[in-house]
């Protein structure tokens, strides 16, 4: 079954898990029979990738802060004449969409699939010049990102009108079905959940020294680590962890809170440590990939995912692949599939710092999440997921699969 597949990225040029779970994803479907044709919004090396193919949708390179496109604001990228500019991300969305005309005449496609609203309108777009159907695949939404708000018109507008034409929806949890009927109006009917996965395999262990050094002395002198991994946005409610980690120093004066990531809100949770008193406490180390991610697990005792609302989150389960528990926020996606770590409103900031502190008090404890965790995830595959998904592409071209 031939698909066009459209995306925003693909690791090594992503911004966060959205990117990571399209590359698992291909690799699944790949192996259940798809051929897959994965469109990205810019020019970059993946040859890496052989399990599908890669196709540029605009012939620029993506200059991006730590190699990630961003999703609002603009895109800085090298233009035919080697110049570099910046392009509003609107701007740069229409080219996407102008680039699609030429594309959908490469191959004969049967089902057109599309990763939230970056690639909704050049989706749609899609399906009028082939008659092909539609399915988007919602990963997060404006209400998400704007911290369960409205947020921005334009992409909620967006985000509407790709739901509406699609001829399916499939979200990644019963927690973003829920939002998309409620906050759009989206009929239940038309929607499916298939939640993301995780593949334990694909993940490689901690080697060598680590690179956090400081944190590594600390913690052979007594001192807990709590992380944070993901981007520094009012979605993630990072403002919520660090009121809660006060409390978490009140009781454990030996501890850190290292925030990995970077975002919006840099230069204000720089200013709040600063002004709880935590700026001894708090470690920023910045946007990391490769080793350096893999090394902040190596020394944590705890990663907590405090979202004000999230489709889903790998991170728990990048956590529990690396023997860490996590604490994750109620409203989120991967509370509804990991049933070993622990929960907390993500507003409940006292609860919150009880239960971090109890993680961090009692290695027993500690001990217990970590096996009970790491079990649970050996028994995911993408492999149940892509092959949903084909049923879905079989059901809509009417193709047996």
């Amino acid at each position: 079954m031939k698909i066009l597949m459209l995306g925003w990225e693909l690791p090594p040029h992503n911004a966060g898990g959205l990117g990571v779970a399209c590359y698992h994803m291909c690799i699944a479907l790949a192996e259940h029979g798809a051929d897959i044709d994965f469109i990205v919004p810019y020019t970059a090396d993946h040859s890496d990738i052989n399990f599908m193919n890669v196709i540029p949708a605009i012939p620029a390179s993506a200059e991006v802060v730590h190699g990630a496109i961003g999703a609002y604001d603009s895109v800085r990228f090298t233009n035919e004449r080697g110049e570099s500019e910046l392009v509003d991300i609107y701007d740069y969305h229409r080219i996407y969409e102008k680039s699609i005309r030429s594309i959908v005449k490469m191959a004969e496609y049967d089902v057109i699939h599309a990763y939230d609203w970056l690639t909704i309108r050049p989706a749609l777009l899609a399906k009028q010049l082939t008659g092909k159907p539609l399915i988007v695949n919602i990963h997060a939404l404006e209400y998400d990102r704007a911290g369960g708000k409205r947020g921005n018109p334009m992409v909620w507008e967006i985000e509407y009108q790709g739901m509406m034409m699609a001829d399916r929806v499939v979200t990644v949890s019963q927690y973003t079905k829920n939002i998309v009927i409620r906050e759009y109006g989206i009929p239940e009917d038309k929607i499916e959940v298939i939640h993301n996965s995780f593949d334990l395999s694909l993940y490689d262990g901690l080697t060598g020294p680590n690179d956090y050094k400081y944190l590594t002395k600390a913690r052979e002198n007594g001192y807990k680590v709590v992380m944070y991994v993901g981007r520094l946005t009012i979605q993630k409610g990072l403002y919520n962890l660090m009121q809660a980690f006060r409390k978490v120093v009140d009781a454990c004066p030996k501890t850190y809170l290292l925030i990995v990531g970077s975002g919006d809100q840099d230069i204000e949770l720089l200013e709040l440590a600063a002004e709880l008193g935590l700026s001894g406490n708090v470690i920023f180390a910045g946007f990391q990939r490769g080793k350096q991610w893999r090394d902040a697990f190596g020394v944590a005792d705890i990663t907590v995912m405090p979202s004000v609302s999230e489709p889903f989150g790998l991170t728990p389960f990048e956590s529990a692949a690396f023997r860490v528990p996590a604490l994750v926020s109620k409203q989120s996606g991967v509370a509804e599939v990991m049933r070993t770590a622990l929960r907390v409103d993500y507003w409940d900031i006292d609860e919150m710092a009880n239960q971090i502190v109890a993680v961090v008090q009692n290695t027993d404890l500690q001990l217990q999440l970590t096996a009970d965790s790491y079990n649970e995830i050996e028994q995911l595959t993408w492999g149940n997921n892509a092959r949903k998904f084909m049923g879905l592409y079989g059901e809509h071209a009417g193709v047996i699969v």
